[in-house]
């Protein structure tokens, strides 16, 4: 009763939270500038948005393919079609539970390549990883090329008592893990560290395989994808199509992390997005129409993908 209790809260808490972000948005819209948006809608071009999709698709794919470097490490083989349709379904699924894509990733391997679900979950940990290296250097980028709009966007939004506190918390509650994990002799635990030296051996992948400059090369190609995919949006309305090298990393900085950390950024992506191109002298209703115009063409490409990928897998693993 409580895993459902836990498990329809984690669905509905983003949602409610996304639509209020929406309802906040709104509600402060005049009736001509919610027209103003339909209209953005009406007359955006959408060859680009159609080659910006197209660009996320290929981004996928690198993705699927750059995954079976470390299971052929681990000595598992797995098929490019069942890692495809595997990344398809995860992005999916994070748009409805948070994070169980990652999840849905390792099961569907198990199940289909007898992959052992500790050791593919690790995996994807580990990639997981990866991308926040390369989130926090283009988070990095940004503030050196663009750091008083950073700074007025993000860190003088934050009191500075709330970061000294979120750091006292989150420094006492690593402290107590710790020792938890080193000293507790409970079965919970034992338990624990079994499916961590799983997880290690998926993590440590990347560092032993023969291929890691391979898996490097193609982490690369994946961000510049999803760095192209904005840029080639960004012509989809005219107020956008002028915009800076530095202003498209620092606007594609904030609607990662407001993919990364929100429900797939539903609500998020598209306020964030009008929040910071204020700082670039676009108005808000453009702003928003642009931010609801990249995200929805992206969602409704994981939409199509992951049912798909769902249709075909058994399909296709039939024997």
């Amino acid at each position: 009763m409580k895993n459902q209790v836990s498990k329809w809260l984690s669905i509905v808490i983003p949602i409610l939270l996304g639509i209020g972000i929406i309802v906040y948005q709104y509600s402060k819209f005049t009736d001509a500038q919610i027209n103003e948006i339909v209209g953005y809608f009406k007359n955006a071009d959408y060859f680009y948005v159609c080659l910006a999709v197209f660009v996320g698709f290929i981004g996928n794919a690198i993705r699927a393919y750059r995954w079976k470097y470390m299971l052929d490490h681990l000595g598992y083989d797995s098929s490019f079609q069942n890692n495809f349709m595997a990344v398809n379904i995860g992005y999916l699924l994070n748009l409805t539970v948070p994070k169980s894509g990652e999840i849905s990733r390792a099961l569907i391997v198990k199940k289909y390549n007898n992959i052992p679900f500790d050791k593919g979950f690790g995996t994807i940990v580990a990639e997981r990883l990866i991308d926040m290296i390369f989130l926090l250097f283009f988070m990095l980028l940004s503030v050196i090329l663009q750091f008083k709009i950073v700074k007025a966007f993000i860190l003088d939004k934050i009191p500075l008592h709330l970061i000294m506190l979120l750091s006292i918390f989150g420094f006492v509650f690593l402290v107590i893990f710790i020792l938890i994990y080193k000293y507790s002799k409970l079965k919970i635990v034992a338990v624990f560290k079994e499916k961590i030296s799983g997880l290690k051996e998926g993590l440590l992948s990347i560092i032993h395989m023969k291929e890691k400059w391979k898996y490097f090369f193609q982490t690369i190609l994946i961000w510049v994808s999803y760095l192209i995919t904005y840029y080639v949006a960004t012509k989809v309305i005219p107020e956008t199509s002028t915009l800076t090298f530095e202003a498209i990393i620092t606007c594609f900085v904030v609607g990662s992390i407001a993919i990364a950390f929100t429900n797939s950024g539903f609500g998020a992506y598209p306020f964030l997005t009008s929040k910071v191109l204020l700082f670039y002298a676009i108005a808000e209703p453009a702003g928003t129409a642009f931010g609801w115009i990249i995200w929805t063409s992206q969602m409704l490409l994981v939409l199509l993908l992951g049912l798909l990928s769902f249709l075909l897998l058994p399909i296709l693993n039939r024997k």
